[in-house]
């Protein structure tokens, strides 16, 4: 409908020239469109600021001047008086801008107005524009023209004057537009259609436009996640309605039959009344998952095709989904999206929102589809469909040179099972204590086979009752059984390790931090350990020990950086003041990384201060301070105190508050150097995280230098890692993930993509796709090691002026992105074209 508070004849109201941007130039590949007929002129670029109307969102009218039109950012530098400086308006922000200096039209020649062949043509037309949100907008316009960034208008002056007043509507806001007269007005005009036809074709057409979701996808599946996101966000628009009332709709069931069911359910809640109709065999399977679908919404996905997330799929034992016969499809904004057969089962929903601590979304999928979907989907990723791990007999551990009665573990595991067996015959609850010699010798030992083995962290987990203690590491990123141990030794294990760090072996209720100097218990290993102690159901606890590395950093062009990033980040921290960010999830390497940094800007003549928690890396010449939260150290009193200290620069550990990001923000404005981690997903989201937190813009964006977000992935083993060459549909695959990233105005052509693959990457012109099938060096997993992705995003102007007006993440990007920024998950591509991980690693690990 027609918008009257939106006319088109917006009043002309001449504007001074603005003195800060009197000379202002315009985009130089910017030109304001005219009229496409002879009577106009060619479009100029604009060279001084123009007087103008913004067309605000709530159809506010301003008068300022254009002063620059920055197309390749989406932005619109507007003047309006009486300031004197530009303001960037993003195309987002407005429904129109108006040009009122109007471009005259010659005068109309003498030629027939009809004739077929006259140039001299100027036609009115009328227009109507949708916006996004409802509203419309009509007028008149003498020709149209469209691109990339919008619509382009061209109003006349008045009736008896050709000459026009140009108008921008931006693609942002618009969600159609109309020239000319409606279909319906020339059938009726020209009396082909009556106006009772026309109004039932329009009422058909609103139906169409209208058609449920479920209608759509009962004859096609989703098989993608954007599908589904949009699928989901349909059906949350769509009104309630309840199975039986679908069911009704579609004539699948009669009213008695429906009331007989409702009456049976009111004595048996447990079951949903779909099943309860399907088991009575009143309707099928696939009738009430057509019900399902049509009518209440439920998006239908096609499980053997759809790529599933492992972060969904880790948040759900295999157990458990497959007795509930749901599987976990993706996680989005702390919700678990899964698929049922039966979405309506609100028990099996219960039990996975407790198991998950998420809020599940429930999705459709085809019946039968689940029994073989769910064993295939958790082998994927490793996440066991086995009913439990492998006996402590089957895990042949080889001897280690130790100074131990006993040679190994797998004697050690005999000696406990001897011991257990032993003391079940004399009492059934006996439990062993934490000083024996059994038990004090398999800690030390398994702590030694985790570090031989490259793992990083040790898992001890309790359960109730008589079941055994499962002890598993994590081994380049990925869980694995280690042993099991009798139940009678769950005290006596975490009794020890607690004395072994100075722990309170008698507060079982909260949990507790400590660290382990190994080599008080075996001269000969250097190691440390990091401990935490988490209170679980039953009065039990668990114990998670990290082992830290407390060797020298690595070099920074060791790891694994691409060369224009390693360049980028050398010239950040090289610099006096400012500061520098590595984000990631816990456990990807952030403080490997800035330690690496910090080695290679570590040189005599600067003072360098570290607040860590704890110290994982040290270093010969860096001053590194443990902080204590229990005795009121924390990282912003150890920061205040750096500042005191003559520091030339300063690694915060984290920063976990809006205090710490103050003072951290101050001192690099200062005149220090300041290094950090965040938890944040990517490089553009720190920037909002931080704004979030209370920092002030300006100040923040011209302290802050480069962030550079990072992940770890499964490196392939080296020693039967096999190339073999990549096929055309891989290809196709690897060049759409790594240019959909771009908006549309920035994606480079494909076939030049590859050919610059080609020749950097290919063996002989030729890319290749390499996998590896497993060999004893890597214990027939096909991967050895870990590599990391990177993210690096180096604050320039551009993206400095953004920070500044608070543009979202998505905003910044994009201008990263137009800079030479790459993803992760396209430097995550590029690693998988060089033969040092696989694309699903890479997947598993990043956004697309």
């Amino acid at each position: 409908m027609h918008d009257p508070s939106a006319p088109l004849n917006w009043p002309y109201a001449k504007a001074q020239d603005p003195d800060a941007a009197g000379s202002a130039m315009g985009d130089a590949q910017f030109q304001w469109p005219t009229p496409p007929y002879t009577a106009y002129p060619q479009p100029q670029p604009q060279t001084a600021p123009e007087p103008c109307e913004i067309l605000g969102l709530n159809n506010s009218r301003t008068v300022g001047h254009v002063v620059l039109m920055a197309i390749g950012e989406r932005l619109a530098h507007i003047n309006v008086p009486p300031a004197r400086s530009a303001m960037p308006l993003k195309f987002s922000q407005f429904r129109a801008i108006k040009l009122l200096r109007p471009v005259p039209a010659t005068p109309p020649t003498q030629l027939d107005p009809g004739d077929a062949l006259s140039l001299d043509q100027r036609p009115r037309n009328k227009f109507r524009l949708s916006y996004l949100g409802g509203s419309e907008l009509e007028g008149v316009t003498i020709g149209h023209y469209q691109d990339d960034n919008g619509l382009y208008l061209f109003a006349p002056v008045s009736d008896s004057d050709d000459s026009v007043q140009r108008i921008f509507v931006p693609r942002e806001v618009l969600a159609g537009f109309e020239l000319g007269e409606r279909l319906g007005e020339l059938l009726v005009r020209d009396r082909a259609a009556s106006a009772d036809q026309i109004e039932a074709a329009a009422r058909e057409q609103s139906e169409l436009r209208n058609r449920r979701v479920g209608d759509i996808l009962v004859a096609k599946q989703v098989v993608s996640s954007a599908q589904l996101m949009q699928a989901i966000e349909q059906q949350a628009k769509m009104p309630m309605v309840r199975i039986g009332e679908a069911l009704l709709a579609l004539e699948l069931v009669t009213q008695e039959q429906l009331d007989e069911a409702l009456a049976q359910q009111r004595e048996d809640r447990s079951v949903p009344l779909g099943q309860l109709l399907v088991r009575r065999g009143v309707i099928t399977r696939q009738q009430l998952q057509s019900a399902l679908a049509r009518k209440m919404g439920y998006p239908l996905v096609d499980v053997e095709h759809f790529p599933v997330e492992a972060e969904a799929v880790h948040t759900l034992p295999y157990a458990v989904a497959k007795r509930l016969e749901v599987l976990p499809l993706v996680l989005r904004e702390g919700k678990l999206i899964v698929a049922m057969e039966d979405p309506t089962r609100r028990d099996a929903i219960d039990e996975v929102e407790f198991i998950s601590q998420l809020k599940v979304v429930p999705t459709l999928t085809k019946v039968g589809t689940l029994q073989f979907a769910l064993p295939q989907v958790y082998d994927r990723f490793g996440s066991g469909t086995t009913a439990g791990a492998s006996s402590p007999s089957d895990l042949r551990i080889p001897a280690l040179a130790l100074d131990f009665q006993l040679d190994n573990a797998d004697k050690l595991i005999e000696s406990l099972e001897r011991d257990s067996h032993e003391s079940t015959v004399r009492d059934d609850d006996a439990q062993v204590e934490q000083s024996d010699n059994s038990l004090v010798r398999l800690i030390n030992t398994m702590i030694i086979e985790a570090h031989a083995q490259g793992v990083s962290d040790i898992h001890i987990e309790t359960y109730p009752g008589r079941e055994k203690v499962r002890i598993r590491f994590r081994k380049d990123g990925q869980m694995q059984p280690y042993l099991e141990l009798p139940h009678t030794y769950r005290n006596a294990m975490i009794a020890r390790i607690k004395i072994m760090c100075d722990l309170d072996i008698s507060e079982r209720r909260k949990p507790q931090d400590g660290k382990i100097n190994f080599a008080r218990f075996s001269s000969q290993h250097k190691l440390e350990l990091r401990v935490a102690t988490i209170p679980t159901t039953n009065g039990l606890e668990d114990v998670v020990m990290r082992l830290l590395s407390s060797a020298r950093p690595l070099p920074l062009d060791k790891l694994g950086l691409s060369p224009a990033n390693l360049e980028a980040l050398k010239q950040a921290i090289s610099r006096p003041y400012g500061m520098v960010l590595c984000v990631g999830p816990t456990g990807s390497g952030k403080t490997t990384t800035l330690h690496s940094a910090l080695g290679h800007i570590n040189t005599p003549d600067r003072k360098i201060w570290t607040a860590e928690d704890p110290i994982e890396i040290t270093q010969q010449g860096l001053r590194q301070v443990q902080v204590n939260p229990k005795i009121d150290w924390t990282f912003a009193k150890a920061l205040r105190a750096f500042l005191r200290a003559d520091p030339d620069v300063i690694m915060v550990g984290e920063i976990r508050d809006e205090e710490t990001a103050h003072i951290a923000v101050e001192a690099s404005l200062t005149g220090h150097l300041v290094l950090s981690t965040l938890h944040t997903n990517s490089a553009p989201e720190t920037v909002t995280r931080l704004l979030d937190m209370g920092m002030d813009p300006f100040n923040f964006a011209d302290s802050l230098l480069a962030v550079l977000a990072q992940r770890l992935v499964k490196r392939l083993c080296p020693h039967c890692r096999k190339a073999e060459p990549m096929s055309d549909a891989q290809l196709q695959e690897l060049l759409e993930d790594y240019l959909h990233v771009f908006p549309k105005d920035q994606r480079g052509d494909r076939a030049t993509l590859q050919a610059e693959w080609q020749a950097q990457y290919g063996d002989k012109g030729q890319l290749q796709h390499y996998h590896s099938p497993g060999c004893a060096q890597c214990d027939q997993t096909g991967f050895k090691g870990r590599a990391g992705l990177h993210e690096l995003l180096t604050v320039s102007k551009n993206v400095r002026r953004l920070i500044q007006t608070g543009a979202r993440a998505e905003d910044i990007q994009h201008c990263a992105l137009s800079e030479g920024m790459r993803t992760l998950r396209q430097d995550g591509i590029i690693k998988v074209l060089s033969g040092v991980s696989t694309l699903a690693e890479v997947r598993s690990t990043s956004n697309a």
